[in-house]
């Protein structure tokens, strides 16, 4: 059985730093990993590991621009479409790995995972060769600076979520960048966060959007144009609780290994392998019983 991790969110997330970290705990966990691009305006010293699959191969952003006058967005949409046009050269090249990892670094384009009818097919692609998929949304801890910032990352991810009909986990990336310790106030990018306050962004809290009641910033924001908005995001995701998220720190190997046994989770990793016959035993693996 193979398995294939989406690598979604949107641009700056750290989507490769997460792939790299993740190739990197499964080869010391001796497991099989395999970096696959999708991402035809990558950058090579982004990866750690060199891609066993670069949609570069097939085409790439910068020849895309430079032969047909595109603009960036426009380009990626190209390379996509022309992708899909072209996915006997993706089964071909998916076609030599079994029982394996396949960590998919996908673009930041938002648009792709929300809307447009790419991903949704690659799913099925892979599905129908008999990859075991799931996908993953990063947002990065600085989101929880602005809860506005925040809850349009929440319903980014819950649109992608309704788009690609696949197993999926939320992960808030760069949680090294927050400290909650009030004596430290530079070693976080992002300030001071206790715990309570970093458990309500992982749960995503919809009354965060709602300020105390009689507060300046209350009466504010009853006087907003966006009141009536910000009340339906509040009843929209009360009604549909879907996206939570899993905390991410790449510098801690128990917070990799965590986010890992979710995935495997969710994709039901192992499964389906057979165990051991008694022919494949041998006096070495009852050593430990003597």
């Amino acid at each position: 059985m193979r398995y294939a991790v989406l690598v979604t969110g949107p641009a700056g997330a750290g989507k490769s730093t997460f792939s790299n970290g993740i190739l990197t705990h499964l080869q010391t966990s001796k497991r099989t990993g395999h970096l696959v691009n999708l991402d035809p305006a990558a950058n090579s010293d982004a990866f750690e590991y060199e891609p066993a699959i670069d949609i570069r191969d097939l085409v790439s952003l910068d020849d895309v621009m430079e032969h047909l006058g595109y603009g960036p967005n426009g380009g990626l949409v190209y390379c996509f479409e022309y992708l899909l046009e072209n996915m006997d050269w993706l089964e071909e090249e998916l076609g030599g790995y079994e029982d394996d990892y396949l960590i998919i670094d996908c673009p930041g384009q938002i648009e792709l995972y929300t809307h447009h009818p790419f991903l949704p097919t690659l799913v099925r692609q892979l599905q129908r060769m008999g990859i075991r998929t799931c996908a993953i949304y990063l947002i990065e801890s600085q989101f929880m600076e602005d809860k506005y910032k925040f809850f349009s990352g929440v319903l980014s991810a819950m649109s992608a979520m309704v788009n690609l009909e696949v197993p999926w986990l939320n992960i808030m990336s760069k949680m090294d960048l927050v400290t909650s310790n009030v004596e430290d106030k530079g070693s976080g990018r992002n300030g001071i966060r206790t715990r309570k306050d970093i458990a309500r962004y992982l749960e995503a809290d919809p009354m965060l959007l709602v300020s105390a009641p009689g507060s300046r910033e209350e009466q504010t924001e009853r006087n907003s144009k966006f009141h009536a908005l910000n009340q339906a995001i509040v009843q929209l995701i009360e009604d549909h609780p879907l996206v939570k998220f899993l905390a991410l720190d790449l510098t801690n190997p128990d917070s990799i290994e965590s986010v890992l046994s979710h995935i495997d989770f969710v994709m039901q990793y192992g499964e389906d392998e057979e165990p051991k016959e008694p022919a494949d035993l041998d006096e070495g693996d009852f050593a430990e019983m003597e």
